[in-house]
């Protein structure tokens, strides 16, 4: 089986974490994963967020869990966060940046990084602090969070693979 497809079967999201950072080397690989991600007409309509900032990761992580209305960290305790949203006037953009996630995610398993498409970055970049972030970094536009994407090493194994449903694919 080639080095792709094996990737995509054992692949798994982490909720557990060590507090090592991912190398510069692969945090910039698994970006670049992301931006070869296919994408409406080529049009690229998403951006990532890189977010390194302990201030502006607490208050997305604030912000997270009172969406989610629980107190818990919704990174789960990840060192690394990115963010990828994506310009809402081109059609295909929350599609576009669904597959940048999944690029990244899969680039990570790849290099042995764990990862987690954590939700509610729509709600997140709605808020005025979301604004402000946005604000800060110098980006315009009809932007909408697409997902937040915690990464980092794994403090414990992945589990199995689900199996798969039997009604998965159909054929005419």
């Amino acid at each position: 089986m080639s080095e792709t497809l094996t990737t995509l079967k054992t692949r798994r999201s982490c909720r557990a974490y060590k507090p090592q950072p991912v190398e510069e080397e692969k945090l910039k690989a698994i970006i670049e994963a992301g931006t070869y991600a296919a994408t409406g007409m080529g049009k690229q309509s998403p951006i990532i967020l890189v977010i390194r900032d302990q201030e502006t990761r607490n208050t997305l992580r604030k912000i997270n869990a009172a969406i989610m209305g629980v107190e818990m960290d919704p990174f789960y305790g990840a060192p690394d966060l990115l963010v990828v949203l994506a310009n809402k006037d081109i059609p295909t953009y929350m599609y576009d940046g669904s597959l940048v996630l999944g690029n990244m995610m899969n680039a990570a398993a790849d290099l042995g990084v764990a990862s987690c498409w954590i939700h509610r970055a729509k709600e997140e970049f709605e808020s005025e602090e979301g604004k402000a972030i946005l604000e800060k970094l110098g980006i315009e536009g009809n932007y909408e969070g697409i997902g937040n994407l915690i990464l980092g090493y794994a403090a414990k194994p992945a589990g199995e693979p689900a199996p798969r449903k039997t009604d998965y694919v159909y054929t005419l």
